[in-house]
């Protein structure tokens, strides 16, 4: 077989419009909220001064106690004849000033001490943490109390009281993250490159965290303000005539029966403003979360959404699993990314289907869209089907898809030492995989772990059942994921990459072991790679998939003697052929296409040797007959054209 290179421009995928901080803001209704009543508030406490509001401060005895919404007093007076809403307006022009003052001082003093005490550690560290543990030590409305009966009554005395009890709080989280990121290998790389360590420490580190100072203070701000009132309120705060929200609830206090409206509208100006930035404060930490730039401000459901119009009919009869048209699409802000386009697949019992295809080409999400795996949000399958002996399981509720997951079918992830969980023994996590389907004792489920890991070749397997992950190889943790696959005696085994990251003695094993599982249990191996090699080993067909759609299936033997697709020929001219050491091997020239932005006719056209005209004017389908089929219109057999 025969491929001549081409030469394919290589340019950029075009990328999914990732939505902008303020999309994600507004995408959160709560903070959008938030976001609408802080800033009018904040405009009416700004435009105090010019606003036909009435003086403040001047007393009028004769319309004392006045209440609301009587002519000339929209929100009634006070005890003293004042206008509730001129105090309330100026009142919150101080108490928001007050409130951000401290929050920004308490938020510098508390970064700084963080950041130089992880970043120095040792001694200075010590120090430092020390004296945060110390103020700390005492509850912080107490300290406040103390700090103003020291400085004495005054709203700035007040501001700089809740500002230092609130340092603490600041410096420790800055200190954890400093500390952590002072041992990173890009501080090292900038001491390698000749910066001091007060430049490592504003340039390298500060931006890192940066974003948890910002965060913290949106979330603290709110608090700061009511700590504020409750100093103003025990009348160590603002001093008359001045106002301020926790001053005019203290003034109300006197009066709360006999005229209720002057504590209740100041109160309900606090719980309003606290409530807002609070709000908006959730939804500036959610913004700022890199794990959330996906635009999901919500955490994934229990299962794949379904957003499919009607489900195909099986068929592929006396299949063990089925997929039919399945689609799978990912929502990123305005753009919908076509993951999986159209798909169908069959397995029967005892067989093992290879699906194979360079990264980002649709394979992982195929086979976690089976059992609903796919995160929602962003992820939804927007159509098709999924049958296990005969059943949708697209169409089951939520306990029933729960039941079937690792009884039915089973996966065998790419990376064992991220799903096997780290706090845990290999032996307690295998006993929960085998407790949650079958109702069993403690020592009858550690019989039966035991007995897996023995199936799966595991040495000591009685000793091992007490060890942690990171206490076992990489082989050893792979064949403890296919062992908690194997726990419920799954029908289907989903192995998605699971010799990607093994060494090739390692790897040999891995695939000896499927096969002779295979032969020992009859369990059905849908085996997810990228390396044609490995599928020559393990599997009777192969699915090749390419930009969300299989491009070319058939028999292993035959596709690999024999490949019609020009996208197969290329992933096998890829692979090195043992014994010929003249082989050269050639790389597919070019990039996938963007899975936002595909071509209207063949997604490989851009790429391919073979590519006409009519390859780009309109979808390709996937055609053939008997067990071999091809998405191509030049392919490269006789027998498939």
């Amino acid at each position: 077989m025969a491929v001549t290179d081409i030469a394919a421009p290589v340019t950029p995928a075009a990328q999914p419009a990732r939505p902008g901080a303020w999309q994600l803001l507004f995408a959160n209704t709560l903070a959008t909220a938030g976001l609408i009543v802080i800033t009018l508030v904040v405009l009416v406490a700004l435009a105090a001064p010019v606003l036909p509001l009435a003086d403040p401060n001047a007393t009028a005895p004769a319309a004392r106690l006045t209440p609301p919404l009587t002519d000339g007093y929209l929100l009634g007076t006070d005890a003293l004849g004042r206008d509730i809403l001129a105090r309330l307006v100026w009142g919150l022009r101080v108490s928001l000033a007050v409130g951000l003052s401290a929050t920004a001082i308490a938020a510098v003093a508390g970064s700084l001490i963080g950041l130089v005490a992880g970043f120095a550690g040792g001694r200075v560290d010590a120090v430092l943490m020390r004296g945060v543990d110390m103020v700390l030590a005492f509850p912080y409305i107490l300290l406040a109390l103390a700090i103003v009966a020291v400085l004495g009554p005054g709203l700035v005395n007040a501001l700089y009281a809740i500002a230092v009890v609130n340092i603490p709080f600041f410096a420790r989280n800055v200190r954890g993250l400093a500390l952590g990121l002072s041992r990173r290998e890009f501080v090292d790389a900038a001491r390698l490159s000749g910066q001091g360590s007060a430049e490592i420490l504003m340039r390298e580190v500060l931006p890192n965290v940066l974003p948890v100072i910002v965060i913290t203070m949106s979330t603290t701000v709110g608090w700061m303000i009511l700590e504020t009132a409750g100093l103003s309120f025990l009348g160590l705060g603002a001093q008359p005539p001045q106002a301020d929200l926790g001053s005019m609830l203290g003034d109300g206090r006197a009066v709360l029966f006999t005229a209720p409206h002057v504590a209740i509208i100041p109160g309900v100006a606090i719980f309003v403003l606290v409530m807002s930035i609070n709000l908006l404060g959730d939804g500036i930490r959610d913004v700022l979360d890199p794990r959330l730039k996906s635009g999901a401000l919500a955490r994934p459901g229990a299962r794949t959404k379904i957003a499919r119009t009607a489900a195909p009919a099986p068929a592929a009869p006396g299949a063990l699993l089925e997929v039919a048209g399945l689609k799978t699409h990912f929502r990123v802000g305005r753009s919908t990314v076509e993951a999986v386009r159209g798909v169908d697949l069959a397995v029967a019992e005892g067989e093992c289907l290879g699906i194979v295809g360079e990264s980002g080409s649709g394979k992982s999400v195929t086979g976690m869209s089976v059992m609903g795996l796919v995160p929602s949000p962003p992820g939804v399958i927007a159509d098709g089907a999924a049958f296990f002996r005969g059943d949708d399981l697209f169409a089951l509720p939520d306990g029933a898809l729960t039941a079937l997951r690792g009884s039915a079918v089973a996966y065998v992830f790419q990376d064992p030492l991220s799903t096997l969980h780290p706090q845990f023994t290999i032996g307690q996590q295998l006993m929960e995989a085998i407790r949650v389907h079958a109702p069993v004792g403690r020592k009858e489920a550690r019989r039966r772990a035991e007995a897996l890991l023995a199936k799966v070749r595991i040495p000591n397997p009685a000793r091992r059942l007490d060890a942690y992950p990171h206490e076992l190889s990489g082989g050893m943790r792979q064949r403890v994921g296919i062992a908690m696959a194997l726990a419920n005696d799954a029908a289907v085994l989903v192995a998605d990459e699971p010799t990607t990251a093994l060494d090739v003695t390692v790897q040999a094993q891995i695939l000896k072991l499927i096969n002779v599982l295979r032969r020992e249990t009859g369990v059905a191996v849908i085996f997810i790679t990228h390396d044609f090699g490995v599928v020559s080993a393990v599997t009777d067909r192969v699915a090749v998939m390419y930009a969300g759609e299989i491009v070319e299936t058939g028999p292993t033997a035959a596709l690999l003697s024999a490949p019609a697709h020009p996208y197969t020929a290329r992933l096998i001219a890829c692979v090195p052929v043992l014994g010929e050491p003249d082989r050269a091997v050639k790389p597919i020239p070019g990039r996938p296409p963007a899975l936002v932005d595909l071509p209207k006719g063949c997604a490989f056209a851009a790429r391919c040797e073979r590519a006409q005209d009519d390859c780009r004017a309109g979808p390709v389908p996937l055609a053939g007959s008997g067990s071999r089929a091809v998405r191509c219109l030049h392919p490269l057999t006789a027998e498939a054209a």
